[in-house]
């Protein structure tokens, strides 16, 4: 193992290479839990990002006649191997983004599912034949893989978003540049060693790190191909722009406000549950964290009396060592800052604040508690804006009509969930809300490895969705082959063409 110590400074993989890359320009990574500088980011220069693209370039011939078996056969061997290190896994995504514990491991299972997944590539890359399309001329459509592929991943997910991609992409034919986030790049250092010591040759997986300089580069380098994008709205759209502008394939997912709508049928203990875990989950730092309940009918009160019950209840504390809370810490400090204002923001605007998440906790670490805001409207901030924290905002409607109605006024359209046992209120959900992903009793609707990650809106920019088959399309591109061959006159050696009445 590459081990990172603290004020060391985290390596860079080119080719068969981890190395530090020479320049002042670096970035503090944190022990959320502890407020402690455990390592620093090294941020790349567009010409030593370019250095890592080539070193990919000239690995693609090679690794793309590799046999696709072959290929699978290292993502098996990869499978082992995070088996194998899984509690060292989940462990480091605890250390470097504060998850809990219980989290970490449910990040690395689903990052498992995604080398699983890519593992049966060879069964999906199956083309199509149809003999005889036209009189003796047969027609074929065979996949191919689209070349240097980027991915851009965000800090809430240090171990399975990387997993959304490169093992796809790889088992597909492509090499890779991962650009981590700058704040967690552990946990990516750590899958490149693993994939190196399952027997992937030099240059097919390579990492570098940095900041919009390197992203820049990324996004313009001539021999990059296909880039993959999971973070904030803004900066999706940002990247899926300036991709496309420089003719690379796209696909960027953004940022979300997901609705819990929640019936006055609901079984509301277990609704409130599945609220809380929804919304205070991994302390909210997640693209599918519950982030407006929206009480139906007579549901209002019994959803905030239960939140404030039950998430009063939560333990929150420091997660690295400590398997006995129920929320960590959020990433930064100044991102705890920003979390908590929205508390004020709501309260000036009407809205009440239920819970309160701010208090004295013991020690350094990046501490906030879960925070329940009601009587909030669609029009105040927290009902619109991603907070990206442990806040959950209700809203109290009427009808199911005007819950549905609150969602087609919202900008994203990443997941929504509904809880009821009325077949007929969870069949309109289903239909008529809008987002990509549904959740019936499901308070987080991720789908796993099997099917795509289908945000709409301004949740997603681009075509072909991460994971799925849709993940396999995006990392390739069809060729289609008409064939006709001669009649052979044996006599001679000499081609005969059979007449074709034409």
């Amino acid at each position: 193992m590459t081990a990172v110590t603290a004020t060391q400074t985290v390596p860079m993989l080119c080719g068969d290479r981890w190395q530090a890359p020479e320049t002042s320009r670096l970035t503090d990574v944190y022990n959320p839990s502890t407020g402690e500088i455990i390592a620093q980011t090294p941020l790349a220069t567009a010409e030593q990002t370019a250095e890592v693209i080539e070193v990919a370039a000239a690995a693609l011939a090679t690794w793309s006649d590799t046999p696709v078996v072959e290929r699978a056969r290292v993502m098996f061997r990869l499978r082992s191997l995070m088996e194998q290190h899984f509690e060292e896994l989940a462990a480091l995504v605890t250390r470097e983004h504060g998850k809990t514990l219980a989290e970490a491991r449910a990040e690395v299972n689903r990052g498992v599912e995604m080398v699983e997944f890519a593992a049966s590539i060879p069964s999906l890359l199956n083309g199509d034949v149809l003999p005889n399309v036209a009189p003796g001329v047969d027609a074929e459509a065979i996949r191919h893989p689209v070349g240097v592929c980027v991915g851009i991943t965000p800090y809430n997910f240090p171990n399975m978003v990387p997993l959304w991609m490169f093992p796809v992409a790889i088992t597909c034919g492509n090499t890779f540049v991962l650009k981590p986030s700058e704040k967690v790049p552990l946990s990516a250092v750590r899958l490149g060693e693993l994939l190196l010591d399952a027997g992937l040759p030099p240059g097919v997986m390579n990492i570098v790190h940095g900041d919009k300089e390197c992203v820049d580069a990324l996004l313009t380098h001539d021999k990059v191909a296909a880039v993959s994008f999971v973070g904030s709205t803004p900066v999706a759209k940002y990247i899926y722009e300036t991709g496309t502008a420089n003719g690379k394939r796209v696909q960027a997912a953004g940022g979300a406000k997901n609705h819990l709508i929640v019936m006055p049928d609901a079984d509301m203990d277990q609704t409130v549950k599945q609220l809380a875990a929804s919304a205070f989950g991994c302390a909210g730092q997640r693209c599918m964290a519950g982030s407006l309940a929206v009480a139906v009918g007579g549901a209002g009160d019994p959803v905030v009396d239960g939140l404030v019950d039950y998430a009063g209840t939560l333990r929150v504390g420091p997660s690295d060592g400590n398997e006995e809370v129920d929320m960590g810490p959020v990433i930064r400090d100044e991102h705890r800052q920003r979390v908590a204002r929205y508390l004020d923001i709501a309260t000036g605007e009407g809205a009440s604040v239920a819970l309160d998440g701010r208090r004295d906790f013991a020690g350094n670490g990046f501490l906030l508690g879960p925070s329940v805001v009601d009587q909030v409207k669609p029009v105040m901030r927290v009902a619109s804006e991603e907070i990206f924290g442990p806040v959950l905002s209700v809203a109290r409607v009427d009808t199911l009509d005007e819950a549905l109605a609150m969602g087609r006024d919202c900008e994203f359209g990443n997941g929504a969930a509904i809880f009821t046992r009325s077949g007929y209120a969870a069949r309109e959900f289903k239909q008529h809300f809008n987002a990509g992903m549904i959740g019936i009793n499901v308070g987080v609707p991720a789908p796993m490895a099997w099917f795509p990650f289908t945000g709409w809106n301004r949740s997603f920019f681009g075509d072909l969705h991460i994971q799925g088959t849709e993940g396999m399309q995006f990392y390739t591109r069809q060729k289609v082959t008409l064939t006709r061959w001669p009649q052979v006159d044996e006599s001679h050696h000499d081609p005969v063409w059979k007449s074709t009445g034409r």
